[in-house]
């Protein structure tokens, strides 16, 4: 992806986001352009006009931690956005080239040790699994599996949780809440194009559904990063029903880059019951599994 244009969209876009009675600034008349003007910025930020265009136009190599820091106060950028803003500026004059993660396996190459497998098969009160920033699903435990049937039921989705999001009409109805997940996808798809811009497989992904979705090509548009740590989402599972569950996102040490999520239920609520449900699904399933493996054997 090309570093300047990223820069350039991701400044614009932040500064349109920001009205001036937001920023304390007068409103005044006769504004021609969303937000705040290149001007209001550079005055928020403290510097001149014409060094703020020339950041503004997507040359961030050599500027220094204080101008962006400057710069994020300025922008009001929530956490998210100053560590993008940073991974972009580290692009522009190279110095991410030690602190990116190393050029990342394919999901078809990439196996989970045998220890990460087996924590989380020991996972048994909810689905766990693993995956990388570009959204593919690596590890899983057999709940997960059975959580996301649909996601795994289509080879075209290749248990990826943003091609299911986008393309695969099944979706609409796993997700209630579709445009907040839709929201989130390509914020977590954004965030990992900051941090990693030079993966291949996840600009061919950013292709493939901008050319193939108008909902995504819209909100990649936008610019919208996030981190996505812990919260609570809402599911409609064909074979339980409806589930509202809390998720924690744990960043791998051992693994830079991938991430371990965990959903789980409020304990005596409806949806902890739909859970156990699931899970006595799941072993039903891994015991037909086995059974027919050993037939075959």
């Amino acid at each position: 992806m090309d570093n300047r244009e990223e820069v350039r969209e991701f400044l614009t876009s932040r500064r349109a986001k920001i009205t001036p009675e937001q920023a304390g600034l007068p409103a005044g008349t006769r504004r021609r352009v969303p937000g705040l003007r290149r001007s209001e910025v550079a005055a928020l930020a403290d510097m001149s006009v014409e060094y703020y265009a020339k950041l503004e136009r997507g040359n961030l190599s050599g500027v220094s931690p204080a101008v962006l820091e400057a710069l994020a106060r300025a922008l009001r950028l929530d956490d998210a956005e100053r560590a993008h803003l940073l991974n972009l500026a580290q692009a522009a004059d190279g110095s991410d080239a030690l602190s990116r993660p190393r050029r990342r396996r394919s999901k078809d190459q990439w196996k989970p040790h045998r220890s990460l497998q087996w924590t989380l098969d020991a996972i048994t009160a909810g689905p766990a699994f693993v995956r990388n920033g570009r959204m593919d699903l690596l590890a899983a435990n057999q709940l997960a599996r059975v959580f996301y049937a649909d996601v795994y039921a289509t080879p075209g989705n290749q248990a990826n949780l943003a091609r299911f999001n986008f393309l695969d009409p099944a979706s609409r109805r796993f997700y209630p809440d579709w445009d907040l997940f839709a929201d989130v996808a390509v914020a977590i798809l954004r965030t990992e194009a900051g941090r990693n811009p030079h993966d291949k497989d996840l600009h061919d992904l950013v292709g493939e559904l901008s050319t193939r979705s108008d909902e995504f090509r819209t909100r990649w548009g936008a610019h919208n990063v996030r981190h996505h740590g812990t919260g609570t989402k809402r599911f409609h599972h064909q074979a339980v029903g409806d589930l509202t569950l809390a998720f924690e996102g744990l960043e791998m040490a051992a693994e830079p880059g991938l991430t371990l999520t965990i959903y789980t239920a409020e304990p005596g609520s409806p949806s902890e019951e739909g859970l156990r449900l699931l899970a006595s699904l799941a072993a039903t399933q891994a015991a037909d599994s086995g059974a027919e493996r050993s037939a075959t054997g």
